[in-house]
């Protein structure tokens, strides 16, 4: 344990006081010294361990997605499912196309499991305890006493699996990939080789908590595949996955299967991007509002949803359930579904202020960058969208849609890993911005996480938001699609309409001390940018305006053909705008060129499908924190720069 004492010194005092609550700034990192030393397991293996779960957060005691508590991420379903309640399921139409109702009855999620039925991966922490004589209390909101549950955890593996508590942590490998309690070799083994790569490049940052951490690296460390195959699991099937090799993939097939009548589920047979089908332009990330083994067996059922990818909460592994070549029915949008890839990533309390591991951001890092490759998709928030960002098909389904992932998904990170982090392309003058608050220090108050009108708990946020005026006082901005009324947006954290997301790029109406303004849903939005404080890069690129002449333009929610494209025997679908404009003045940043198309399936058999494709070209703008189309002919398209001209 000397290597592990020269960290820092000796942890003094009880080694079960909470290290947030303890002086100075590298009380966490003495927890771990002192846990390594305790359970004569490896500093370092506990530090990567912890990394791959929480980035060394504590997340002031609230539970992730998946119910884990703490630095070590001990996951205790049970207790976080009793606090948060249970999900009711929204009776929304996913496949967001109205020429083809739904006939058949359909299936709802059903709620989520009573603790008997919760998997033994959510109910670490009852093992932690038991091992570490430590209460179930203090492992949830005592940091340091989560570390010594976490050393607990994996010196007991290493024992039963034979091996001595060795201070060399190589020999730790197979301890490490059981941590997760993954159900096959490869998910096991992977989040080994991830943790030893934490080991191995090092890490340094300062935690939610204003702590200090540091893993100095170790280059020459080597993996022990060996040590994974004394887990006794079994590798998964990768037949007909469409996943990098790196990553633990199987496939769980949705079923396309003929219902009652003309209705079939639970998802479209296509040959994208061969013609006649359509090109996929957009990658959208879902969470899933119930656990792994809920969806799976949803996603078996025909009369239910589709999407194409799962990701698992606590080690990263990968479920395909439609080929990208297919349609999965998963955006509510049915111009955005026929171009998309659905991922949905585990999130078993369906709490919106719950947060997601490590692990899991990286499994579906390298998922997206894999599919962005593949597809020929730019990596880009104008093309990865959350669900939150599709807009409504028309007036009428805009209050229906859906606002996962939330305001908590960290997109800076996500974007970091994808490799195409968020940096200045502009200057003060260059007209447009991309938001980009610091997500730790970033907590807006939201309300509605538990019970509607309570306040959540604080938590980092990637998300600003929008007030008329320069000033906390001056109401936020309206969303005329959310409320008719008129009346202004709330704090909930299901209300999207006076917020704007992490890299989402917008045009710049004003500045006014610490504030800086934006055109949002055809209106100025305010949102604060002090100096010293920023919450955004600056940037230029191309904006959209109306054409001259013109007062206002429509606005769309898909961008479909014009009456004339339909052939015989294909009813025509209605261009209809939705309820915003986009003023003369204004301008929005523009996300790329789309042409007008319509996927006409109304039958089980895909040979009866057709693309209709008109002579009307789109452009996708940030509107709002929703994406939207205007017509090419309806705006002219401009350098950002020209904003104070």
């Amino acid at each position: 344990m000397a290597s592990a004492a020269l960290l820092l010194p000796a942890l003094s005092g009880s080694s079960t006081a909470s290290a947030d609550e303890q002086p100075g700034p590298g009380a966490l990192q003495r927890a771990f010294v002192a846990a390594s030393a305790k359970y004569h397991v490896p500093a370092s293996v506990l530090l990567g361990v912890s990394y791959l779960q929480s980035r060394w957060n504590s997340h002031g005691g609230a539970p992730s997605v998946t119910g884990g508590y703490g630095p070590m991420h001990l996951t205790d379903a049970s207790a976080a499912l009793a606090a948060a309640g249970r999900h009711t399921d929204v009776l929304t139409d996913p496949r967001g196309d109205a020429a083809r109702p739904l006939a058949a009855v359909r299936s709802v999620r059903p709620e989520l499991p009573v603790p008997a039925e919760v998997p033994a991966r959510l109910r670490t922490l009852d093992r932690a305890a038991e091992l570490s004589g430590l209460s179930a209390e203090a492992l949830r909101q005592d940091a340091t006493a989560n570390v010594q549950g976490g050393a607990a955890l994996l010196a007991a593996a290493q024992r039963k699996l034979g091996l001595p508590l060795s201070t060399d942590p190589a020999d730790w490998f197979g301890a490490v990939a059981s941590y997760p309690d993954a159900t096959d070799s490869v998910s096991a083994g992977t989040f080994a080789h991830d943790v030893f790569e934490v080991i191995r490049s090092g890490e340094r940052r300062t935690t939610d908590a204003g702590q200090l951490v540091a893993l100095e690296p170790s280059p020459r460390l080597a993996d022990r595949a060996d040590l994974v195959r004394r887990l006794g699991l079994t590798a998964p099937s990768r037949d007909g996955v469409e996943c990098p090799r790196s990553l633990a993939c199987e496939s769980i097939p949705a079923p396309y299967q003929q219902l009652q009548g003309s209705d079939y589920g639970n998802h479209d047979v296509a040959d994208r991007p061969e013609k006649p089908s359509q090109k996929v332009r957009f990658i959208v990330i879902h969470d899933t509002e119930g656990s792994w083994e809920t969806s799976v067996r949803l996603i078996k059922d025909p009369t239910y949803v589709s999407w194409n990818y799962t990701v698992r909460s606590v080690d990263g592994h990968i479920a395909q359930h439609v080929p990208t070549k297919d349609v999965a029915w998963h955006a509510g949008n049915w111009y955005v579904n026929s171009a998309s890839v659905g991922i949905e990533h585990e999130g078993f309390l369906a709490q919106p202020d719950a947060w997601y591991t490590e692990e899991m951001y990286r499994k579906s890092a390298d998922l997206v960058r894999y599919l962005a490759d593949e597809l020929d998709i730019p990596l880009d928030r104008q093309h990865i969208l959350g669900h939150d960002n599709v807009p409504g098909t028309t007036t009428a389904t805009i209050r229906g849609m859906h606002t996962d992932p939330g305001p908590f998904w960290d997109w800076d990170h996500y974007f970091e890993l994808l490799g195409e982090p968020f940096y200045p392309t502009g200057g003060m003058f260059g007209g447009m911005v991309t938001i980009r608050p610091d997500y730790d220090v970033n907590t807006p108050p939201y309300t509605g996480c538990v019970e509607p009108g309570k306040p959540c708990a604080p938590h980092g946020s990637g998300a600003v938001r929008l007030h008329t005026a320069p000033s906390e006082d001056s109401p936020l901005v309206k969303d005329i699609g959310l409320r008719p009324d008129g009346s202004p947006s709330t704090t909930d954290v299901n209300d999207t309409g006076a917020r704007a997301s992490t890299g989402q790029q917008f045009a710049v109406a004003g500045r006014h001390g610490g504030w800086t303004a934006i055109w949002y849903l055809g209106q100025k939005a305010w949102f604060r940018n002090p100096w010293w404080q920023p919450t955004v890069v600056n940037a230029y690129g191309p904006v959209v305006t109306p054409r001259p002449g013109a007062a206002e333009v429509p606005v769309y929610g898909r961008a479909f053909p014009e009456k004339e494209a339909y052939p015989a025997g294909i009813p025509v679908q209605d261009v209809t705008p939705l309820p915003y404009k986009l003023l003369a003045g204004q301008t929005y940043a523009l996300g790329g060129r789309v042409p007008s198309e319509y996927l006409w399936s109304k039958t089980f058999d895909p040979a009866g499908h057709k693309v209709i494709r008109g002579k009307d070209v789109y452009y996708e703008i940030q509107f709002g924190h929703r994406v939207a189309f205007v017509k090419a002919d309806d705006v002219t398209v401009r350098p950002s720069d020209h904003w104070g001209r």
